[in-house]
């Protein structure tokens, strides 16, 4: 995980570990991401690409961060509707978020990522209603 983040004061979730989180880029004031996942060989279906399922816990694990960064902390995102259009299959490997937050209101927000390969290919993309709920305020690592 990037240092200098509000997400350094909190332990990283075994599914983030799982699919291989890694920040590459933020802009917490925007509520923009850049995180690395690793389409490991496991994750794969019975034609090889990452299985799709897989790649919406990608696309969710990286929205649901943006929200933590924008908010400096303060809330997190829980997903309560997703919508995903997979365009492209996604070989094993690394693949990148770019993630962002549209909105916040009070209680809910819209966030929206686009999942690509190493080559750029954009494989998904999707947007999320999120409620957003008060993060217990973790003590410094």
């Amino acid at each position: 995980m990037q240092t200098g983040t509000i997400l350094d004061r909190y332990p990283m979730p075994p599914c983030a570990a799982h699919l291989g989180w890694r920040m590459l880029d933020h802009d917490a004031p925007s509520g923009r991401v850049r995180i690395a996942f690793e389409g490991r060989a496991e994750f794969r279906n019975i034609s090889g690409f990452v299985q799709g399922g897989m790649l919406a816990a990608m696309l969710d694990d990286a929205m649901g961060p943006a929200v933590v960064l924008m908010t400096q902390g303060r809330c997190s995102g829980v997903t309560i509707g997703m919508n995903l259009s997979y365009l492209a299959p996604a070989r094993p490997g690394t693949l990148v978020c770019e993630a962002k937050v549209v909105q916040l209101g009070k209680s809910i927000g819209f966030v929206e990522g686009t999942l690509s390969d190493s080559e750029g290919v954009v494989v998904a993309r999707a947007t999320s209603h999120v409620r957003l709920v008060a993060l217990p305020q973790a003590a410094p690592a």
